[in-house]
């Protein structure tokens, strides 16, 4: 994942939504933000919006504590190289801390582990 940029959906422009941080909103008891980025074919990744990879996306997802709430269909089309995800978690403190993410490279880096293919998360 490259060119990992902050995505203000214009749902969060419309009700139901508090803004509470720069990039972060809440909705009932959810924190969200949302963010969009290029994968990498290069590292195993997807060459299109519409197939986003597991990884590094699993890893993020158990590094941060936060899951996947809005896949945004009308825009990761098979047309797009530019991949759009909303995160969630009910604390603020995961989204916040996923956020830092943005303007970084994150890849899956394989490696073995005793006999088996192993993937590291590399934030860098």
């Amino acid at each position: 994942m490259k060119d990992i940029m902050s995505f203000c959906a214009p749902k969060y422009k419309k009700g139901g939504y508090t803004k509470v941080d720069v990039q972060i909103y809440q909705k009932s008891n959810l924190f969200v933000t949302s963010l969009c980025f290029q994968q990498e074919p290069e590292y195993g990744e997807g060459d299109k919006a519409n197939l986003i990879s597991q990884y590094p996306l699993e890893d993020l997802l158990d590094r941060f504590f936060v899951f996947v709430s809005d896949f945004y269909t009308e825009l990761n089309t098979s047309k797009s190289k530019t991949c759009y995800l909303e995160f969630a978690s009910s604390d603020l403190s995961d989204i916040q801390k996923l956020c830092g993410i943005i303007g970084k490279h994150v890849y899956a880096k394989k490696h073995l582990q005793n006999g088996n293919v192993c993937f590291e998360l590399v934030i860098e």
